[in-house]
């Protein structure tokens, strides 16, 4: 656990930075200082930093032995920091991180007030780890958090972001019993794209919402981020910058460096009104700044679209992927997070996908935070079910980074009912309830492996007898149609939209229940053995009953 007093050292260093209100469209030049008492304001004994990076999304320059550096900053390219690993951030007024500066990012001249004015500075404290955190490097990821109205905020937070609070609150041991601190929930998060759904009024809401952590939080843009109106790709963001900057940086950790890259490509009156795929001055801004990044640590690709294929389409533009291929190729460790699909998946991107490494390509295709579109039945707190087309709930993902460039992921449901062992955090499994002894064995027990592929061993168990395999099946989870059923049969809707009709899953494991064995109730154990978390259990139970009896 981390300290307190690194607690209220962090609470004393963020204090919020707001942005200036200045009319101008932007700002040339500026500097980059180590701010040494955490007040945002250089004074005396608080250096210049040389050799940090600025870009403005396509070139890279670095500060000189002062910390200043000339490169200018607009509101459709705004510049950015990129966070070293050896510095912290101070925050914006609304809790993100201060890493960018565009419109309104300016500092008016003493000298001369009708110049253009520099660019506000960057603050940078040093870094200190708390004794965890010299351990691993712990993630936060929501993919498509995707909120279309002020409801739905109220379900992100409720869902997501306050039972994240509590579990990480701290036990003060007084009556004030216990306190959530600013940032202990992860050192890091990122949102992959799709922040509201075509709601963009809603951004404020959800940054409001999600700053609560106190984490550092970055966000990827999405197809459901972009101004629909604009008639190009390069307006298509002007509203998500205003918010978040630049859609297109990199941040950088002791253990890993994060690059987010903008890959939607809208196209005004097409069908669909845009594709995966990434832009010119993108390449330019990775063909600077990849040859910087040290391998010892594991690069992390943000994106939002997917980089394989699907639907039987071209749905990322292969000439792109193959250009980003070859950049990527040349590192040892690399990990792709991508989301969109409202699915949970893992792709392992090898020679016939035109990966020319030597090893595979890990895409994890993060799961929907807001699941199917924060859809389904409500709970008895109104919290729509949200479980996704493939079966898995609605959640979160972590992921953890160790020094050297090694991780593990893992998901975690927004919801699990206490008491049910049929539904963990790994899996979920459904079976009949009772079926006739000596009955034909067709009927088996299902087991929806949330973090499951090709390659994960699930087997099962019956009454304590011997461990069997489990056979891989690519059809609906049964849980997730007797949903569709349980819709289909009302005469009323039970939620603002019903749950999506169930689609085949890439990790659902069947075993066949054996009925020749007595009337009575028999107990299922399921084991998963997760290439990451070990080895995870579940159960049920199932009765036998004699036709008539």
């Amino acid at each position: 656990m981390r300290s307190l007093i690194l607690f209220f050292a962090v609470l004393c260093f963020v204090v919020p930075v707001r942005a200036a209100t200045s009319p101008v469209a932007g700002c040339a030049g500026g500097s980059v200082f180590e701010d040494r008492n955490g007040n945002g304001r250089t004074d005396a004994g608080e250096p210049g930093l040389a050799g940090i990076a600025i870009s403005d999304g396509r070139t890279v320059e670095r500060t000189d032995g002062d910390g200043r550096y000339r490169m200018s900053a607009s509101a459709d390219r705004p510049l950015f920091l990129l966070k070293p690993a050896t510095h912290v951030l101070r925050e914006r007024g609304n809790g993100l991180p201060d890493y960018w500066r565009g419109a309104g990012d300016g500092v008016a001249s003493a000298s001369d007030r009708n110049s253009v004015p520099r660019c506000r500075p960057f603050a940078l404290a040093p870094f200190a780890a708390s004794p965890e955190r010299r351990e691993a490097l712990d993630v936060l990821l929501f993919g498509d958090p995707q909120v279309k109205s002020t409801a739905d905020v109220g379900h992100f937070e409720r869902d997501i972001i306050e039972p994240l609070m509590q579990g990480a609150a701290i036990d003060m041991g007084h009556r004030f019993n216990r306190f959530h601190f600013k940032g202990v929930a992860a050192d890091l998060g990122l949102s992959l794209g799709d922040i509201v759904d075509d709601e963009l009024s809603l951004y404020p809401d959800v940054i409001a919402a999600t700053t609560r952590l106190g984490v550092p939080w970055l966000h990827v843009p999405g197809n459901h981020d972009l101004d629909l109106a604009a008639g190009t790709d390069a307006a298509s963001l002007a509203t998500f910058r205003h918010h978040f900057g630049p859609d297109t940086f990199a941040w950088e950790e002791p253990e890993a460096t994060f690059v987010v890259l903008d890959d939607v490509i809208h196209l005004p009156g097409a069908q669909p009104g845009y594709i995966g795929g990434l832009r010119d001055d993108q390449f330019d801004f990775l063909d600077a700044y990849l040859a910087t990044v040290p391998r010892n640590r594991l690069l992390v690709l943000a994106l939002h679209i997917p980089l394989f294929d699907t639907g039987g389409r071209e749905t990322f533009r292969a000439a792109d992927r193959g250009r980003l291929f070859d950049l990527l190729a040349e590192f040892p460790k690399v990990l792709v997070l991508s989301a969109h699909s409202h699915v949970q998946q893992h792709v392992w991107h090898g020679a016939g996908a035109g990966w020319p490494g030597a090893s595979p390509l890990h895409e994890y295709n993060v799961g929907a935070t807001c699941g199917a579109f924060w859809s389904g039945a409500p709970d008895e707190v109104g919290v729509p079910d949200a479980t996704m087309a493939d079966g898995t709930p609605n959640g979160y993902a972590r992921l953890r980074v160790t020094a050297g460039g090694d991780y593990s992921l893992a998901w975690h449901p927004a919801r699990l009912e206490a008491g049910d062992p049929s539904r963990t955090q790994a899996m979920h499994l459904h079976a009949p309830r009772v079926l006739r002894r000596g009955a034909y064995p067709a009927w088996g027990v299902y087991a929806n492996v949330f973090m499951g592929d090709a390659g994960t061993r699930v087997e099962y168990r019956v009454d304590g007898g011997p461990w069997q395999p489990m056979r891989r099946v690519e059809q609906p989870d049964p849980l997730l149609l007797a949903e569709n059923a349980r819709d289909d049969a009302s005469d009323v809707l039970r939620g603002f939209d019903r749950s999506p009709e169930a689609k085949p899953s890439t990790h659902l494991w069947r075993g066949a229940l054996p009925t020749d064995l007595g009337a009575g109730s028999h107990h299922v154990e399921v084991r998963a053995f997760d290439r990451w978390q070990g080895e995870q259990r579940a159960e049920t139970s199932y009765r036998l009953e004699e036709f008539g009896g």
